[in-house]
This record gives C-alpha cells, sequence and structure tokens, in this order.
C-alpha cells in the first residue's frame, strides 16, 4: 500500500507580492544551514537552531533574527509564548481550588488566581472562603474573557490577572483566531474603532469583535454580561465584515494592528460581506491596505 505525502515548503506560505521586492525575507526550512564552519565561532545558538557537525542548522521554519552574536530562528507558526504584560483573550476551561485554568493557545495550560481578579463591584479586601465557593458564579468553563499576563512560572506556564476595571469577563461579540506572531505589539491593545466596533487584539492570537462599549457605565470588576438585549442589525454587520477583514489579512501574513484593520474595512466596502473570504477579494483588500500603510508610514 503507498501513501502519497505533499510537503510544502516554507517560502510557499507567504505570499510575496504583497511585499516590497528589497523587504522579502530568506525563510529558512529544517535543516537548512545558516552558518559555515568557519562562521560558526562567531555567533551564539539561539531559538530556532541546532548544532551540528560544527555548524549552525535551522530546526523550524522561519525567518533569521540576529542580535549581536546571537541568532535565532523565528517560526512562521508557534504557540503563544507569554511575557509580563501581554493584553490576552482566554477561555476558562476548568474551576480548581482558588485558581482558574485558562486556555491562551499556549504550549501549557494558564492560570488565573482568585487573588487576581477584582470581585463584583470592584470591591479590595482579602479572599474568604465564602469566595471560593462562589468561584463558578463569577467565571465558569467556557466563559471567554480578557487578561494580562502578570508572571511566567519557571515550566513556561503563564499566570494571568484581571485587576484593571477594563479586564474581564466578555459579554456579546466574536472570536477570532490568528497566528500569535501576526499580532502587532503596541501601547494599547483595546480600540473602540471609528466604524462602529470594539475590537481587542490578543497578543496570544485570540481577537475579540464585539459592540462598542459605554466606558461612562460603571464596571462591577469585569463580572457584567449583557446577553439579553439583542445586537442590532447593523452592529453584527459591522463585526462580521471586521471578522472576515481579520481574516483576509492574516491569509495574506500580514501585521494586524488597529490601522491595518480600518484600512482593511474601508477597503472592503466595495465587497458583499459574503465575498471577503474568496480568494480575489483577500488578495485584492490586502494589497490595497499594504499600499495604504506604505503611505501611511512615508
Amino acid at each position: 500500500m503507498t501513501t502519497t505525502v505533499n510537503i510544502r515548503l516554507a517560502s510557499s506560505r507567504v505570499n510575496n507580492s504583497l511585499m516590497n521586492g528589497d523587504t522579502i525575507p530568506h525563510l529558512f526550512t529544517p535543516g537548512e544551514v545558516i552558518t559555515t564552519i568557519t562562521a560558526q565561532q562567531n555567533f551564539m545558538r539561539g531559538h530556532g537552531t541546532y548544532g551540528e557537525d560544527d555548524i549552525i542548522k535551522a530546526s523550524v521554519a522561519g525567518c533569521l533574527e540576529r542580535v549581536n552574536k546571537l541568532i535565532s530562528i523565528k517560526p512562521l507558526k508557534s504557540r503563544y509564548v507569554g511575557e509580563v504584560g501581554d493584553v490576552v483573550v482566554a477561555r476558562i476551561i476548568d474551576v480548581q481550588q482558588k485558581r482558574w485554568k485558562v486556555d491562551t493557545n499556549s504550549r501549557l495550560d494558564s492560570v488565573l488566581l482568585l487573588s487576581s481578579v477584582n470581585l463584583p463591584g470592584g470591591e479590595l479586601r482579602r479572599r474568604s472562603v465564602e469566595d471560593e465557593h462562589m468561584m463558578r458564579k463569577y467565571l465558569q468553563e467556557g466563559d471567554l474573557i480578557s487578561a494580562e499576563v502578570q508572571s511566567i512560572y519557571d515550566d513556561g506556564s503563564v499566570s494571568l490577572h484581571t485587576r484593571s476595571l477594563k479586564y474581564g469577563k466578555l459579554s456579546q461579540g466574536v472570536l477570532v483566531k490568528v497566528f500569535p506572531s501576526l499580532v502587532k505589539r503596541r501601547k494599547t491593545h483595546f480600540h473602540n474603532l471609528t466604524c462602529g466596533a470594539s475590537v481587542i487584539l490578543g497578543n496570544n492570537g485570540f481577537i475579540w469583535i464585539a459592540p462598542t462599549v459605554n466606558s461612562e457605565v460603571e464596571g462591577d470588576g469585569g463580572f457584567t454580561q449583557n446577553l439579553t438585549e439583542p445586537v442590532a442589525r447593523p452592529e453584527r454587520e459591522v463585526i462580521t465584515r471586521l471578522r472576515n477583514c481579520i481574516l483576509a489579512l492574516a491569509n495574506c501574513k500580514m501585521m494586524l494592528y488597529d490601522t491595518s484593520i480600518l484600512y482593511a474595512y474601508e477597503e472592503s466596502m466595495k465587497y458583499r460581506i459574503d465575498e471577503l473570504l474568496h480568494q480575489e477579494a483577500i488578495f485584492d483588500v490586502a494589497f490595497l491596505t499594504q499600499h495604504r500603510l506604505r503611505l501611511h508610514d512615508e
């Protein structure tokens, strides 16, 4: 019995037509030589590399990154690796003693301690046994939350916190999953876009799109959920169009941040929402968005 195996090169995963001729990076494939025998003595091996016969080779498919004498390969696709201060969108997967286990799209499950959340009403006090019994009423399995990375454990797992009132349980909206490397690191990852929706760009590759939140309404510690009032049809259409625009940019491996998403939304208005996932529309929206971003940077 014979089986056919198709192996794609790393270079075929990137749409080079969206890049300038001078900025197309060299993509290393696993096993490809990075340095020669003579150059190996002048460099240190970083992530995504290994040594063989005094030669440094790539262990993953990706682009070369060099910091002084340290060379590493940044993979095209990988799990989320947390850093302190990152904004993440995550899902509760288990309720344990004094903590919640959380899925953050990383290699290991993350942890949200009971002492690291605001109590309803934003009350500040020590957590009691009664609070432990109420944990499932605060957050239960399947709930989506926005949080911030508080610390990194020795094994690489992440500890989260939601002490700020801007974090907490997420209500009505749409979750979009992309590669974490496509989300650009910015000073803020919470955006109220002018098109009529709010976006949370999680560093872990989870993006939350929801109706614009009224910031004047007092929070109750991040546990408010309005699931009874239906979202108006115009807002649902804006959210759906934003979702398809984000998927179109991610399909072309373009960086995702507030400006690129808003430009893509504006360029997509000549298409119907369901047409945005067709290949021609994806390429057209991504190409025009890239052109506007270049003009904006200049």
